[in-house]
């Protein structure tokens, strides 16, 4: 007794001898293409002013340059040993000092101050956008024009502030010539500058916050202080994490404030590592590019462990 045939369904992709066809490729759509014709200025972009930057910076820490070989390109490679003549250097460790004082001072200030702007504002009241207007003025103007005119109003001898704490009976301070103030003074002029981003962050997000929880919380009883520690701050939290991150990564590499008003001086006293870089690299007659490569790069860190940490951060609440 015969067994019926199986019905074995045929690969269509099968010649007739059971040859394998090739498979056509699609072609890509238009869509497609104009996605790719999007991306490509941005590709080239990043290509163009970070990736290839950041790795002839990293090049540069690598190898003993010097302006022949800077020229010529023949720079021996010395691995890491630009990194341990930057951590042997007795300038590393004020330089570190100052660096996380001015970070840290300026960060709480002008997010303190931006947040206390923000809720001001938020009220509503007549002259409200013309004052915030007012307020973005040290954010807009170019950086060389703030920090000469800091530089004006704390002069020793002509400048405002001198002269306003000498009508109140207080001796003159030498912000910018003493050890002591250097530092001090270039916080202040970085604030002032760096208050009105966290002003207009700061006040976009408190619209984001829905008016009915205010009303809400003030019909169970709670006072100005209570709305703000139990809703406003909390819902601020994304907004004040991002607002946080890029004032970090911004007063990281602050070089133009600080190098105009004191150039790091006196005696180093202003030193951070974005102007300690640039000494290295361009204020010696022999100049130093790997050590100053080096520090730059340090900073390029510092930014990349608080990225990732802001991304873990936002990861985690976002499973919550």
């Amino acid at each position: 007794m015969t067994r019926p045939a199986l019905d074995v369904p045929r690969d269509r992709t099968a010649g007739p001898r059971g040859a394998a066809k090739p498979v056509r490729k699609r072609r890509p759509t238009s869509q497609q293409l104009a996605a790719w014709a999007f991306l490509a200025p941005v590709a080239l972009y990043l290509v163009l002013f970070y990736a290839y930057p950041l790795y002839r910076n990293i090049d540069l820490s690598l190898r003993h340059y010097t302006v022949r070989s800077f020229v010529q390109g023949d720079a021996p490679f010395t691995g890491l040993a630009n990194y341990r003549t930057v951590f042997e250097d007795p300038a590393f460790a004020p330089a570190l000092l100052h660096t996380i004082l001015f970070t840290t001072v300026c960060l709480v200030f002008q997010y303190v101050m931006g947040l206390a702007l923000a809720v001001f504002f938020h009220r509503n009241f007549r002259l409200s956008a013309t004052l915030r207007a007012l307020f973005l003025v040290p954010w807009l103007l170019p950086l060389i024009v703030s920090a000469s005119t800091w530089s004006w109003m704390l002069n020793s001898d002509s400048g405002i502030v001198n002269a306003a704490l000498h009508a109140i009976g207080i001796d003159p301070v030498n912000w910018l010539t003493s050890p002591t103030w250097s530092l001090t003074a270039v916080i202040l002029a970085n604030i002032w500058i760096g208050v009105p981003f966290n002003l207009v962050v700061l006040y976009s997000g408190l619209q984001n916050i829905p008016a009915g929880l205010y009303e809400a919380a003030a019909l169970d009883g709670a006072g100005p202080w209570r709305r703000f520690w139990s809703i406003t701050f909390p819902l601020l939290r994304p907004v004040s994490a991002i607002t946080l991150l890029l004032g970090l990564v911004y007063t990281l590499k602050v070089f133009d404030i600080i190098w105009i008003m004191t150039k790091g001086g006196p005696a180093e006293s202003s030193t951070t590592f974005a102007t300690w870089s640039y000494q290295l690299g361009f204020g010696n007659l022999v100049p130093a590019f790997g050590p100053g490569a080096a520090v730059g790069n340090l900073l390029v860190i510092a930014a990349l462990v608080f990225g990732l940490i802001y991304v873990r951060v936002q990861r985690k609440q976002a499973e919550s």
